[in-house]
């Protein structure tokens, strides 16, 4: 089976960005594309996104939709679902995680659909060292 990733939020934007990914991150999506895998995002990435925008914390002449579409298209990646199973799992993470909703419900979501969540949160990053999700530092 094709290897997969979901992007965080943060990867999202630094990619938008073109800064430099970790080698790591850089294999895992390159993996990904040349087994005809997919790259993924996730709909509570453009939510999170647009309340950046709206704060004033990333800044576009494009609203937010329109700038989280044109990166979703510009990379080719996929839109996950995020069905109401993910959401309930996100509350249920075993192991210890940091109550951000936002990283519960993408790592919920990577673990529903055995994605690798490619991230720079340290805190995911540990919680995939301990085995709870796949995860690639970028």
């Amino acid at each position: 089976m094709a290897e997969r990733v979901l992007l965080d939020t943060c990867a999202i934007i630094w990619a938008s960005q073109d800064e430099p990914f970790a080698e790591e991150a850089v294999a895992a999506i390159e993996a990904t594309r040349e087994e005809g895998g997919a790259l993924c995002v996730s709909p509570i990435s453009a939510w999170e996104i647009g309340l950046l925008m709206a704060r004033g914390k990333l800044r576009s002449s494009r609203p937010p939709l329109q700038w989280f579409e044109e990166f979703a298209a510009a990379v080719g990646a996929d839109l996950v679902s995020l069905s109401p199973a993910i959401l309930v799992n996100s509350s249920y993470l075993p192991g210890e995680i940091h109550g951000d909703p936002v990283d519960r419900i993408l790592i919920s979501t990577a673990r529903d659909a055995g994605l690798t969540l490619v991230t720079r949160d340290r805190a995911i990053l540990r919680y995939g060292q301990d085995g709870y999700v796949s995860v690639a530092k970028c």
